[in-house]
Parts: C-alpha cells; sequence; structure tokens
C-alpha cells in the first residue's frame, strides 16, 4: 500500500478512496472515518463501532437486577 495516490476532490467536497486502500484497510460501505487536521495534512482514521452482537457471548449469561437499571436510568421502569 506504500507510495502515493492522487484523487480529485468533488461535488460538495467528495474524495473517492481506491479500491486498493479500501481493501488493504477492510473499509467497507457504511463505515464511518473520524476526520482531523494535523501539519498541513488531512487524517482519516477508521471509526470502531463495536455493537451488542459483536460482543454477544463473549462474557457470558449475565444477570442484571432491574432495580440496578432503573437507578442507572434515573427512572422507574415497572
Amino acid at each position: 500500500m506504500g507510495g502515493r495516490m492522487e484523487v480529485a476532490l468533488r461535488e460538495k467536497g467528495r474524495i473517492i478512496i481506491p479500491a486498493s486502500i479500501r481493501k488493504a484497510l477492510g473499509l467497507r460501505e457504511g463505515d464511518h472515518l473520524q476526520l482531523s487536521v494535523k501539519g498541513g495534512a488531512i487524517i482519516l482514521k477508521l471509526k470502531r463501532v463495536v455493537t451488542s452482537d459483536d460482543i454477544k457471548g463473549i462474557i457470558g449469561p449475565a444477570e442484571v437486577d432491574l432495580e440496578e437499571v432503573e437507578n442507572a436510568l434515573g427512572r422507574d421502569l415497572s
């Protein structure tokens, strides 16, 4: 993936990340990227989003007391 690639700035500031870069980084449609500027360069980082499905089964079944949930939420759920 080394070397430089050139992309064009399109309408509304859009750019296309070349397929070889998307593949090398494992980027997929719908992924969210964090954008920052450092030293005159634009830096894009994949924003990792972990869902409950991603971690389901890692720690095994968990028991939660409804009262603890209510206290955490600050309201009565019954």
